[in-house]
């Protein structure tokens, strides 16, 4: 009877050897990848307590305390991939947060941080792969975001210094005479770049406002002499990126120091009063986490 039952068990597995085979040519197709791990799709009611927000450097005047403005947001969406419809419309409720560092017409928010812990630490010599969406309310608009591996309160005294890898939307002049144009930006060694269309042998476009695009981000969290610090980014969204596209190679850590990376950071700044950026949003959704090089869509 035992020979009997490993025969059945072994028949079976034969036989549903195909159907996982489908499930997972099905899983792959659609993008479902049971490897991501949350650290926030603002879904809950309560998703922006869960982060930290300090106003660092706050010259408001008069004076406003804690200015930026961290908000979970719902709106009507059609660029999603609708799992959940109105069959009215056709459209569905899409909840995200919008950070910007005040509210209209205050000026001397230099360093509005919200930060929020990883739901797993990427260890040095590790790779992981970050998954981000981002809408840009409106321009002038000077926001960063990315990773850190400080704590707290180290973070808080450090700011753009707390940074490894970050991405960059800013169509702000720099102190040099440089009129940035609101594109994404990665970190480079000397300031920052522009991400590129390698087809077209240039720059990529500025980010158009109110348009929800993708980013995955391939961050190598090795040694710099073991070729770390540094990340890939690709992008979706808008006429020049209908598809998943490469748009930058070996972008490089803000300060390389080789250390866990633990935490989301998102910073962004009106600018000195006298001579202000602008307080024009940044929407964030779907932020994901996973271990390797995962370009799939959570």
């Amino acid at each position: 009877m035992r020979m009997v039952n490993i025969r059945l068990g072994f028949l079976w597995l034969i036989l549903l050897a195909p159907l996982a085979s489908v499930q997972a040519n099905e899983q792959t197709k659609h993008g479902h990848n049971n490897r991501w791990l949350l650290i926030d799709d603002f879904e809950q009611t309560d998703s922006v307590d869960h982060w930290t927000k300090a106003d660092t450097k706050n010259d408001t005047s008069p004076h406003i305390a804690n200015p930026q403005i961290t908000e979970r947001r719902a709106a009507l969406d059609t660029q999603l991939e609708l799992s959940v419809s109105d069959s009215q419309n056709n459209k569905i409720v899409n909840n995200y947060m919008l950070k910007k560092p005040a509210g209209e017409g205050i000026v001397g928010n230099r360093k509005a941080l919200t930060f929020k812990a990883l739901p797993e630490s990427v260890d040095v010599g590790e790779i992981y792969t970050f998954y981000t969406r981002i809408n840009v309310e409106y321009f002038p608009n000077n926001h960063a975001f990315g990773l850190s591996n400080l704590g707290p309160e180290e973070i808080k005294k450090h700011d753009y210094n707390a940074f490894e890898a970050t991405l960059r939307v800013t169509d702000k002049v720099e102190s040099n005479g440089h009129k940035n144009d609101g594109a994404l930006m990665v970190k480079v060694a000397d300031g920052y770049d522009n991400v590129k269309n390698y087809a077209a042998n240039s720059d990529a476009k500025p980010l158009v406002s109110g348009l929800w695009y993708e980013i995955w981000y391939v961050v190598n969290n090795a040694e710099i002499q073991n070729g770390g610090q540094t990340y890939d980014v690709y992008l979706k969204g808008g006429d020049e990126f209908p598809e998943q596209t490469l748009v930058y190679r070996g972008a490089t850590f803000r300060m390389q120091r080789a250390l866990p990376l633990t935490y989301f950071l998102m910073n962004c700044n009106t600018g000195p009063a006298t001579q202000p950026y602008g307080n024009g949003g940044l929407r964030y959704d779907d932020l994901y986490m996973a271990k390797g090089v995962t370009l799939l869509t959570p």
